[in-house]
């Protein structure tokens, strides 16, 4: 046996050599098809270094506009299109009349407006549209049951008709789940009173990207020059139309108030060709500057170069003497999926501006039936005034504004650009300032000479040094005010009862700010619970609203059962308004403000418990008074018994007077005698009637004067006297009849009272009158007209 050893062990090496060959060369095989399949890095392409215009990027990032899909993108151009009207309106102090128009059409319907040829039915193309066939498809499917019954017959002759009936509904079913997801396309007018735009003005106010006259520190309702622009890519890309523009210009309102506001115009003309434009082509017509020209404009875009494409651009004489700007717009939308949040979006944008007449006018082309329309009148004629530009804080700059503000200059040396260029410091400060910065540092030194690294040191000192200068000031914002805040709630809300409250100017990193807020409780369409509005610069706030601050600090930072209020089934609603130079939006779509801003959260709780403690006192006095009601109801109950029994014993002592004067006096038991004879307190014997006035009572029973009618007469006139003792107010008064409320008493034609509103005052009083009225916790002071 050991001689084969050896062969089966040549025979296993043979074998193990075989398959370590087999399985080289395989492995050689792969690594050759490895290097054939790797391409060669010579014939790579190299990336190649693109840039995009501004409108080409937004175009292509239309969510970071608000523009998401299609149901949003409709809202956010009608919502973009209405600022811009109030801002034209509140720019020359004109009271805003907004009209807003939205038709609604098919894809056959908007293909045949437009004249897009779609592929023909027959084999030449001369046969009906297939846009059109599909069309009247569709509405016929959707207008007419009998006939699609009748058609859907007509066509299964061979079928039984429960089989029929089966087809048609899972082919109407079908039909109207793919109606429902298919976008339509929507005509949108808004037409307003404002201030209109300047002929020349016109393609690059609405057709180029990021270019607006809203930059700077500055309440406003936009920022960048986006919202127009955006609607009119939105058109583009949607439905290849460009915008129609009509327009009647002015530059400013003749029938000024006696307090001047800064116009706010998007008009980027230089002042001397406005005022030649205006002298030239304006007439006054009832108190307004008229334009002389309307002038009409078709405009589209070029997105990559970021330059308005003029399509039509004329003008014409204005023989309505008409004054303000119509835009039309046609774009794709969804209005089934955001028809509710439009609606919520006028009325919100209702009660911020109360001073506005808003109209909507909503129309189907398919369905007359689904049209609908919505007006909201003007409530106030107090517009706010306008918000002024400052300058910035030393608090909120950064190395790159300082480098821009140091080469936009005029000023020759540190100390006036410190004064000239920003706000809060004076020229002591400044001094004081510069003697921190160090020795590099110089009042006298030219601004051009700070260079990167001083430039640092520079910001780090001004944003340290606090104590120098003053905080942001709040006069240059433009908040609503309480009275209007009011007005627009019981417009829109009618609410049982209201209170409003404005906390005092704050700031954040040199930004200053003011929260406005109102709670109230029940209303029309109101709900079981807290219910959150939100507003920013006077824009209604919808989408986010949980991560917002006024709805954080609603829900868990007021306690509502110290108010006596319950907060799970009373109606609330909190509303609340932030005005700011800066809002410090979170995220893209700039739909809610966080709750990260110690500042602005601790000024919304202090402005909501302000309006919480004036309803406690109105609820406590609402809760006394139902106290009273109850314990009279109650009194008024047993009257009756009362009576009845009293005058029973009134009859029995009469009766018992009567037979003593017969048959002589009765005499008491010996223990009465006693009781009697007992001397007793003083109230006692006060309380204790005499011999005269018994018999005067026993006397007029007799004569039939004191009945039981008569005694229960006198105690209910007890009760109404009594009743109310210590409450310091009579039940008829009605609780809610004072300012603050929305209920109040109907004033007669002949009283000349006005509603007055206290404007709390933060700066130093010396300034107003003389103290009119002294209290604990407030003093009242005349203002000077």
């Amino acid at each position: 046996t050991l001689p084969k050893i050896p062969s089966i062990m040549t025979v296993s090496r043979k074998r193990t050599s075989a398959s370590a060959s087999a399985s080289s060369s395989a492995t050689n095989t792969t690594n050759h098809t490895r290097k054939r399949a790797k391409p060669s890095t010579r014939h790579q392409k190299d990336e190649i270094q693109q840039s995009k215009s501004p409108a080409e990027f937004f175009a292509e990032n239309q969510s970071i506009a608000g523009f998401d899909n299609p149901g949003k993108s409709l809202y956010t151009t009608l919502r973009e299109l209405i600022e811009n009207s109030l801002d034209a309106c509140e720019s020359v102090d004109v009271l805003p009349d907004i009209h807003v128009v939205i038709e609604e059409m098919s894809e056959g319907q908007f293909n045949r407006m437009r004249g897009v040829p779609d592929r023909g039915r027959g084999n030449g193309g001369g046969g009906r549209a297939v846009g059109e066939e599909r069309e009247e498809m569709e509405y016929d499917y959707g207008g007419n049951d009998q006939e699609n019954n009748e058609n859907m017959e007509n066509k299964n002759d061979g079928e039984p008709k429960s089989n029929a009936a089966k087809r048609q509904s899972s082919s109407n079913a079908a039909n109207a789940k793919r109606n429902h997801k298919k976008d339509a396309y929507f005509l949108l007018t808004v037409r307003d009173n404002g201030c209109g735009m300047a002929h020349d003005a016109i393609p690059d106010l609405l057709g180029r990207v990021l270019s607006g006259s809203k930059y700077g520190v500055r309440q406003t309702r936009g920022k960048f020059g986006l919202g127009a622009k955006m609607a009119l890519i939105w058109s583009k890309k949607s439905t290849g139309v460009p915008i129609r523009i009509k327009t009647s210009h002015v530059s400013a309102d003749a029938n000024k108030r006696k307090k001047k506001r800064k116009s706010d115009s998007d008009d980027d003309d230089d002042d001397e060709e406005e005022e030649d434009d205006v002298g030239k082509n304006n007439e006054i017509v009832g108190g307004r500057k008229v334009g002389k020209i309307v002038s009409t404009c078709v405009l589209d875009i070029d997105i990559y170069k970021n330059q308005p494409r003029v399509i039509q651009h004329t003008q014409e004489p204005n023989t309505e003497q008409w004054i303000g700007t119509e835009i039309q717009v046609l774009v794709a939308g969804n209005w089934t999926t955001y028809k509710s949040r439009v609606v919520q979006y006028l009325r919100q944008l209702a009660i911020i501006t109360p001073y506005a007449r808003l109209e909507m006018t909503y129309s189907n082309r398919s369905d007359e039936k689904k049209g609908m329309n919505f007006k909201f009148e003007r409530r106030s004629e107090q517009m706010p005034p306008a918000a002024r530009e400052v300058k910035h804080h030393p608090s909120s700059v950064n190395n790159l504004l300082v480098q821009q503000l140091l080469e936009r200059t005029n000023a020759k040396t540190l100390v006036k650009f410190l004064t000239n260029d920003l706000s809060g410091i004076t020229p002591a400060s400044a001094r004081r300032l510069i003697e921190r910065l160090g020795n590099s540092f110089e009042p006298d030194m030219d601004p051009a000479d700070l260079d990167d690294k001083l430039v640092t040191r520079f910001v780090q000192v001004l944003r340290s040094a606090d104590d120098l200068f003053k905080s942001p000031d709040g006069g240059c914002l433009s908040p609503l005010g309480e009275y209007n805040l009011n007005l627009g709630i019981q417009k829109v809300v009618e609410p049982d009862i209201i209170a409003t409250a404005r906390d005092k100017p704050g700031a954040y990193d040199g930004h200053p700010f003011i929260v406005e807020a109102a709670v109230s409780l029940g209303g029309k369409d109101a709900k079981e619970g807290i219910t959150v509005v939100r507003f920013a610069n006077r824009i209604p706030l919808l989408f986010e609203g949980g991560a917002d601050v006024a709805t954080r600090v609603a829900n868990g930072k007021i306690k509502w059962s110290s108010y006596k209020i319950d907060h799970k089934r009373d109606k609330i609603g909190v509303f609340v308004s932030i005005v700011s130079t800066k809002v410090p939006f979170k995220g893209t779509g700039k739909e809610y403000i966080g709750d990260d801003i110690i500042e602005i959260q601790q000024s919304v709780k202090r402005a909501l418990q302000n309006c919480c403690q004036q309803l406690r006192a109105h609820l406590t006095k609402k809760n006394a008074l139902r106290d009273v009601k109850e314990r009279k109801s109650r009194l008024l109950k047993y009257i009756p018994d009362v009576s009845r029994s009293v005058f029973g014993i009134l009859e029995a002592m009469q009766k018992r007077k009567s037979e003593e004067a017969e048959s002589g006096p009765r005499y008491s038991s010996p223990r009465k005698r006693i009781a009697g004879a007992g001397a007793g307190s003083s109230r006692q014997q006060h309380l204790k009637p005499t011999e005269s006035e018994v018999f005067s009572v026993l006397e007029r029973v007799s004569n039939g004067d004191l009945t039981e009618d008569t005694i229960k007469e006198h105690l209910v006139e007890a009760v109404e006297e009594n009743v109310n003792a210590g409450l310091g107010f009579d039940e008829n008064e009605e609780v809610f009849g004072k300012v603050g409320t929305s209920k109040s008493k109907k004033v007669g034609e002949d009283d000349d009272r006005q509603a007055v509103y206290l404007v709390p005052i933060y700066d130093d009083p010396k300034t107003a009158g003389n103290v009119v009225i002294r209290h604990p916790l407030f003093d009242f002071f005349p203002l000077n007209a």
